[in-house]
């Protein structure tokens, strides 16, 4: 039996806006499994105790509400739970606390444990070297033996600034529960727009693993539509097409059948320094 599958076993599927969600592509990808499965929002942190409401995206949000005038939004994460019990697919969804961390990922790892979840499913989006016009690349790894057997996947080898996912990872495996990491690799160059195409790219690797039902008709065609519009874009600026051509060759080359073990190192190499300078950057 796979933990993994939602037909086997019973996922949980997490993802966070913030740091780890560039383009918001990871946050997109999990709130699309919450509609398709009308999953229910039944636990939420309490949010003073693990946001700093003067921190960037953890800053409170307020909105005209017909009938009821302007009401807050106040930054938080929850579990949300199926409410049909054919269905065995779990989420967490919210923004990226900015304290308490440990105490956040014990609190939602006791949550998904009273749910006998089986598994758990990071998912993120960072910016790099990509080009929009080459299929999106989603890196999976794990931690556990076992997994990257079961799914033929690699051990990350990255050390630097981590994310809440990265954290809850780290602390499910040691209370038992396997986990996977899908990051997605988010075209640096458009990072001020939403990309279909890279929340497509995951959507498409977490129904592989957890044997999802969704149909990905309308996100094949809103990514076709992206990236039909960044090219317009290119067309008429000759210096974003001179590089974004750049990208495709590097991409090509690295990626040929004959490609060279040097060349492949090389381009993992620049995608790891390309992750440090953003994380200096932010």
């Amino acid at each position: 039996m796979s933990p993994f599958s939602s037909r086997e076993g019973r996922p949980l599927i997490l993802g966070f806006e913030g740091w780890n969600d560039a383009g918001e592509a990871a946050s997109s990808a999990v709130r699309a499994i919450v509609e398709n499965y009308e999953l229910q929002a039944t636990f939420s942190v309490d949010t003073e105790a693990f946001y700093d409401y003067s921190q960037g995206v953890s800053r409170p949000t307020i909105d005209f509400v017909p009938d009821e005038g302007r009401r807050i939004t106040w930054p938080t994460a929850s579990v949300f739970v199926p409410s049909e019990p054919t269905i065995n697919v779990y989420a967490i969804l919210g923004t990226e606390p900015t304290r308490s961390w440990p105490t956040f990922a014990a609190t939602f790892l006791d949550e998904a444990l009273a749910h006998d979840v089986t598994s758990i499913i990071v998912v993120g989006s960072q910016l790099a070297d990509a080009p929009h016009s080459r299929p999106i690349e989603v890196s999976i790894t794990s931690d556990n033996a076992s997994v990257r057997e079961e799914l033929d996947c690699e051990r990350s080898q990255y050390e630097g600034p981590i994310g809440i996912p990265t954290v809850i990872a780290q602390f499910a495996e040691q209370v038992g529960l396997p986990t996977v990491s899908l990051w997605a690799s988010f075209p640096h160059y458009v990072h001020h727009s939403h990309s279909p195409k890279v929340t497509l790219a995951l959507l498409e690797e977490m129904q592989r693993i957890a044997d999802l039902d969704i149909d990905l008709t309308e996100w094949r065609q809103r990514a076709t539509e992206w990236e039909s519009s960044i090219d317009e874009i290119a067309e008429n600026d000759e210096d974003m097409a001179d590089y974004i051509h750049r990208l495709e060759e590097d991409r090509d080359a690295a990626t040929a059948p004959d490609a060279s073990g040097d060349a492949i190192a090389a381009e993992f190499e620049q995608f790891l320094r390309s992750k440090e300078d953003g994380a200096a950057d932010s």
